[in-house]
C-alpha cells in the first residue's frame, strides 16, 4: 500500500478526512499520499499560531538556534533519502535533488546563525539637537505576527526552508502551505522540527487545497504573506489584501549576456556550458533559468555552435539515474504548454535549432533563434527547457534588450571588464546581476528577489527576517551621555 504522509498541526502529526495522491512526473506512479486538513483543522492551526505569538517571540535565541541547527544536521544525515523523495515527487534529476538538500542544510544553518545575532539592538544619540539632550533612542525588531508561507513545486524542500527557517529564527509563528503537486518534502521538514523543543503552535505544515487558500489569505490573524510562485497568483494575493505585508518572489525570463570582450575559445566554451546547463536544469523550471541569450555580434557566430553542442550533451531521461541532467516537467500539461509556445514561435518565423519535441511530461532541450518580439515565448516566462538566441551590436543594445521585459529577477553578464560590470549593475533592471556566469546563481544567504513583475521584497535568511519583523524604538530620557 502507498504510505500516507500525515501533516503537522501546531507541531503534532495528524491526518484529516481525505488524502491527496502525489504522483511521479516521470512515470505517473503514485509515490505517496498526503493527508489533507479539514477546515476545522486549518482553523485550529491558525488559532494556535496566533495564540502562541507572544510566547514564541520571547523564546530565547539559543532555543530557536538549537532547533534550526538540529534540522540542518538531520538533513545532512538523511540526505540521500530526502533527495530520492524530491526526485520522486518532483521529477528532478537525482543529482540536482541532492544539491537541493545541501542548500536546505545551509538555509537552516544560516538561520541558526542569524537567530543568535538577530535583534541585538541599535543605540542612537539624540542630543545632536538641543531638544534631545540626555536622550538615547534604542531600536529593536519585533515580529509582525503569524506568517502564511506559500511554497511552489520546483524546489519543494529548499523553498519551504526559505519560508520556515527565517520565521523560526526571528521568533515568528508560521503556517506553511507546500505545493499540492509536491507536498512530501515540506511535510518532512515538519518531521524534523517535531524533534525540537519549539513551542507547540509555533509552526504548522498544511497541504491545503488551492481552492481553500482565499479564506486563509484573508484571515486577519495572518498579517504577513510570503509567496513564491506565478505572477498571476502572487499579485492576485497582494491585490486582495492591500493592508497586509506581502513578499512576492515571482517569475522571470532570465537573460545571459555575452559581451565582445568575452571572446577567447575558453571564454566561449565556458559561457556555452553554463548556458546549456542552466537553461535545462530542473527541466528549466527555475525562475532564474536561462531563457534568453543575448550575444554581441562579434562573438555570436562562434558562440551558437558551442551552445548547440553543449545542449546536445545534456542527458535526458529517468530522474533517478545519476547521469540524467534533464528530467520531466512537473506534469504533462506543463509540457504541452511549452510545446504550444515553441510551435507558436516557429510558425511566426523563429528558427528551431534544437529540440522542439515532447514525450509525455518531458520536453527536449530546445533552442530558438530569430524569435519575433511579440511571440509568447519572447515575452513570458517559459518555465521549461527552452532558450532563445538574439544577436546585438554592443553593450548598450545588449542591456536594452535585457530591460525590454516586464520581468526583472536576475541577469548574467559574461565580461571580464570591471567597469562594464559596474555599468551592468547600474543599468540592468533586475534584482541581481551575476558577472561572469549565467543568471541562475543563487547563494541562499544573499538577498534574492526581483523588480517590475518579478515581485516585491527579498528572500535570503536575514532579509526574510527583516520582512517578518518591524523596528520599534524606545527613547530613554535623562541620561548622562
Amino acid at each position: 500500500m502507498t504510505s500516507i504522509h500525515a501533516f503537522w498541526l501546531a507541531g503534532r502529526q495528524t491526518t484529516g478526512e481525505t488524502t491527496l495522491d502525489v504522483t511521479s512526473p516521470w512515470d505517473g506512479r503514485i509515490v505517496g499520499k498526503a493527508a489533507v486538513p479539514t477546515d476545522a483543522q486549518v482553523e485550529e492551526a491558525v488559532a494556535a499560531a496566533y495564540a502562541v505569538r507572544d510566547e514564541f517571540a520571547a523564546t530565547p535565541a539559543h532555543v530557536r538556534a538549537a532547533a534550526l541547527d538540529h534540522v540542518s544536521r538531520r538533513l545532512v544525515e538523511r540526505t540521500e533519502g530526502i533527495a530520492q523523495l524530491i526526485s520522486a515527487e518532483n521529477g528532478k534529476p537525482i543529482k540536482w535533488a541532492r544539491g537541493e538538500v545541501g542548500r536546505a542544510v545551509s538555509v537552516f544553518r544560516f538561520a541558526a546563525e542569524e537567530a543568535r545575532r538577530f535583534n541585538g539592538g541599535e543605540a542612537q544619540r539624540l542630543d545632536t539637537d538641543a531638544g534631545g539632550q540626555g536622550r538615547l533612542a534604542f531600536t529593536r525588531r519585533f515580529s509582525k505576527g503569524v506568517v502564511l508561507g506559500i511554497a511552489p513545486f520546483n524546489f519543494p524542500l529548499n523553498l519551504c526552508a526559505h519560508k520556515i527557517a527565517p520565521a523560526i529564527a526571528s521568533g515568528t509563528p508560521i503556517i506553511l502551505k507546500p505545493a499540492p503537486a509536491t507536498p512530501l518534502s515540506g511535510l518532512l521538514i515538519g518531521e524534523l522540527l517535531a524533534e525540537t523543543e519549539l513551542p507547540a503552535g509555533s509552526w504548522s505544515v498544511l497541504p491545503v487545497a488551492n481552492e481553500k487558500m482565499p479564506a486563509l489569505v484573508q484571515d486577519e490573524r495572518l498579517p504577513v504573506i510570503s509567496f513564491t510562485g506565478s505572477e498571476k497568483v502572487g499579485y492576485a494575493i497582494m491585490d486582495s489584501v492591500p493592508r497586509k505585508h506581502c513578499t512576492l518572489e515571482l517569475g522571470g525570463n532570465g537573460a545571459a549576456v555575452v559581451l565582445s570582450d568575452f571572446s577567447s575559445d575558453e571564454d566561449l566554451d565556458w559561457a556555452a556550458s553554463r548556458i546549456a546547463t542552466f537553461s535545462n536544469y530542473q527541466g528549466g523550471q527555475s525562475c532564474i533559468s536561462v531563457q534568453r541569450v543575448i550575444a554581441d555580434a562579434s562573438v555570436y557566430d562562434r558562440l551558437v555552435p558551442r551552445v548547440l553542442k553543449a545542449i546536445e550533451g545534456q542527458v535526458t531521461g529517468d530522474p533517478s539515474d545519476p547521469k540524467t541532467d534533464v528530467g520531466p516537467l512537473v506534469n504533462e500539461d506543463a509540457a504541452k504548454r511549452v510545446e504550444s509556445w515553441v510551435d507558436e514561435a516557429v510558425q511566426a518565423g523563429a528558427q528551431l535549432l534544437a529540440g522542439g519535441k515532447r514525450d509525455g511530461a518531458s520536453y527536449a532541450p530546445t533552442v530558438l533563434a530569430d524569435v519575433p518580439a511579440d511571440a509568447t515565448i519572447a515575452c513570458e516566462e517559459v518555465f521549461g527547457p527552452v532558450l532563445t538566441l538574439k544577436k546585438v551590436d554592443g553593450e548598450a543594445e545588449a542591456f536594452a534588450a535585457v530591460n525590454d521585459s516586464k520581468y526583472g529577477l536576475q541577469a548574467g553578464v559574461f565580461t571580464h571588464d570591471l567597469q562594464t560590470a559596474f555599468r551592468a549593475h547600474r543599468a540592468l533592471e533586475v534584482g541581481g546581476v551575476v558577472i561572469g556566469d549565467a543568471p541562475s546563481y543563487r547563494a541562499d544567504q544573499m538577498p534574492y528577489g526581483g523588480v517590475k513583475q518579478s515581485g516585491v521584497g527579498r528572500e535570503g535568511v536575514r532579509f526574510a527576517m527583516d520582512d517578518y519583523t518591524y523596528e520599534r524604538v524606545m527613547v530613554l530620557t535623562g541620561l548622562a551621555l
